[in-house]
């Protein structure tokens, strides 16, 4: 399939890597991109080959923002009936293969929303993050609120989304936003690394694993620790599981086939 706003591609055995690709408008996200990006996922989805997801932008920006020109002028109906921002987060939410979010430059707004959406976000030293919607008269739009302060705690948060304030790189790793801050011609070797190490495990235990961790913000500790428990026995019915601990007993590379 072909797209025009992303470029997708197959870096490496089990690992896709999209990018966004509105240079002119730093990926600003339009209507289109959106509606491509929900289809590259369901392409991904369905393909079992496919392991784990890399979503990237360019070196000058992840995301710089929602597309502002294309939403000044509609009303609140307009907004209301075709649910913006809704699809898209729903189909990230709900696809249960890994996505990193590899930033570098600016990640504002729906773009900053769009990076927590992923499972974890590699930074590279340039990458900025924000959520300046309170500068349009607005608020964030694709779960801001709500992701950043699980993400940063409430302090950080509220500072951030009241005064539009961008933090760097390192202040975001301090904070716990991103998982790790590389040099910037290092950021896609590194995110492909993470993928293709994500890729060669079992893929039951990778969507289990996922699963569970983001289970984590919905539920109890005890809860939480229940389920984790039956999924762990649940993983001993599969090939992939016995494999990996005769592997590990005869000191060799186990060849996990996701059966």
């Amino acid at each position: 399939m072909s797209y025009e706003t992303l470029i997708v591609e197959t870096p490496s055995a089990g690992v896709t890597l999209i990018r966004l690709n509105r240079p002119e408008a730093l990926n600003a996200l339009n209507s289109q991109l959106l509606g491509e990006l929900c289809l590259a996922l369901d392409a991904a989805e369905s393909d079992t080959m496919v392991r784990c997801l890399v979503l990237t932008g360019s070196d000058r920006a992840f995301a710089a923002g929602a597309d502002i020109k294309e939403m000044s002028d509609r009303s609140y109906a307009e907004m209301f009936t075709s649910d913006m921002f809704g699809p898209v987060a729903r189909r990230i939410d709900s696809f249960r293969k890994p996505i990193i979010a590899a930033v570098s430059g600016f990640a504002l707004g729906g773009g900053c929303e769009l990076a927590m959406l992923c499972d974890f976000i590699i930074a590279s030293e340039t990458a900025r993050f924000g959520q300046p919607e309170i500068n349009l008269g607005v608020m964030p739009g694709i779960g801001g609120t709500q992701r950043l302060p699980r993400a940063v705690g409430k302090s950080k948060a509220m500072d951030m989304i009241l005064t539009a304030r961008m933090i760097d790189a390192a202040e975001a790793e301090r904070a716990g936003l991103v998982s790790r801050v590389v040099a910037a011609d290092k950021l896609m070797d590194e995110a492909l690394a993470a993928a293709a190490k994500i890729a060669s495990q079992s893929p039951l235990a990778v969507m289990m694993n996922k699963e569970l961790v983001n289970a984590a913000f919905d539920t109890t500790l005890t809860t939480g620790v229940a389920v984790e428990r039956r999924l762990f026995h649940s993983l001993f019915a599969f090939e992939d599981q016995k494999e990996g601990m005769a592997a590990f007993i005869d000191k060799r590379k186990p060849g996990f086939t996701g059966k």
